[in-house]
């Protein structure tokens, strides 16, 4: 790498200040140092994610360098055996102290996020095997008790080192990174062939690839964002993926849906504190704070009020957030349901539970090795 990674996560942890998450700073970073390659550009984000882990305990006294090098210490330990922590200390220093009145802080969710987390891809349906082959390094998941196994379920986790955006599969369009998680939102949706469906939030189109793909690309999927630079990102990978059953649209959560048709299924993937991601981000644990939780539970309530009415007579609204909080999973659903009579609760396609027991689910970290999730789902009448 020639010069030494501590050095180079020390550079990156200068970029970092408000607005410029460790995430971008990392981007940008390693955008202009290509020679370091596919494994170098690796532990450079593993180190600097791994200070941002054992934050709190490492000495503020020592250089930056010091503490990347304490961290990727006290990740390899960890590693070697996750016991060696005791869950009272993660409890008390791996996440902020609001984060206790807002979950249960389980011994196994705190080792989780101080693991390594895993990579994931989205074959194209019915074609994980062959995506698998050609890329070697890859495991099908085994899901918790609790979930059913979609027979459409495309998930693979990649455990080799290349670099997934070179490989041709990627180029070619057969496969996308996506977490586990996000790939259930899509199975939980379950969206059929010929069916109209709003991804209410679409962002840079993940979920809307997806499910699309469940669609057999055939139907209408709406796929609208506030940010044209995200609508913009999504075009690209729509056309990368030959998804061409989409219609994108900017829509800011303010106002009626920016069309007139009626939908069979509205998706509403609303912006979320991310506390299920802080495996994978672990800067965010010290950047999001209680009033965080707290302004964007109002944006949750106005997108789904907003969308709901775009759901036809025996439509489904699935709502979904990469967090685990109370406020923003069942108070949200909770809220919703009292406001809403015309909608009662839809069992989940990928839940083991059947009845109004099965129509919301929280995917834990611990669990799934993937990002947490939350997703309820509702039938208008």
């Amino acid at each position: 790498m020639g010069e030494t990674l501590e050095n180079h996560g020390a550079r990156v942890l200068g970029l970092i200040a408000p607005g410029v998450p460790a995430d971008a700073a990392l981007r940008g970073y390693l955008s202009g140092h290509r020679t370091l390659g596919a494994v170098g550009k690796r532990s450079v984000s593993r180190a600097v994610f791994a200070y941002f882990r054992w934050l709190n305990w490492l000495e503020k006294e020592e250089s930056a360098q010091r503490r990347i090098l304490r961290a990727l210490e006290l990740q390899a330990r960890f590693d070697r055996d996750p016991s060696s922590v005791k869950a009272e200390a993660l409890a008390a220093r791996a996440v902020p102290g609001w984060l206790a009145g807002e979950m249960e802080l389980a011994p196994g969710y705190l080792r989780s996020l101080q693991g390594e987390p895993a990579l994931w891809i989205r074959a194209k349906k019915a074609t994980a095997a062959r995506v698998a082959a050609s890329l070697g390094g890859c495991e099908r998941p085994a899901l918790p008790a609790g979930l059913l196994a979609p027979p459409e379920l495309s998930a693979l986790r990649y455990k080799g080192t290349a670099d997934l955006h070179r490989a041709p599969g990627f180029q070619a369009g057969a496969f996308e990174i996506q977490d586990l998680s996000s790939q259930l939102v899509g199975h939980a949706c379950a969206p059929k062939p010929g069916e109209t469906w709003w991804d209410a939030c679409a962002g840079e189109g993940g979920k809307a690839l997806h499910l699309s793909d469940l669609m057999g690309n055939k139907g209408l999927l709406w796929a609208t964002d506030r940010s044209e630079r995200r609508l913009g990102v999504l075009r690209r990978r729509a056309a990368r993926a030959g998804m061409f059953n989409y219609r994108p649209a900017v829509w800011t959560g303010v106002g009626p849906a920016p069309f007139k048709t009626k939908c069979d299924g509205v998706l509403v993937d609303a912006p979320c504190s991310g506390v299920g991601t802080w495996q994978r981000n672990p800067h965010a644990r010290w950047t999001t704070s209680i009033s965080d939780v707290r302004e964007l539970t109002m944006v949750q309530e106005a997108l789904l009020a907003r969308s709901a009415p775009s759901v036809k007579r025996g439509g489904v609204l699935v709502y979904s957030v990469c967090t685990l909080t109370r406020s923003e999973t069942a108070v949200i659903a909770d809220g919703f349901e009292a406001a809403h009579p015309d909608f009662e609760r839809s069992p989940l396609a990928i839940a083991a539970r059947d009845g109004p027991a099965g129509s919301r689910i929280s995917l834990l970290p611990q669990e799934l090795g993937a990002n947490g999730m939350f997703i309820a789902a509702w039938r208008r009448r």
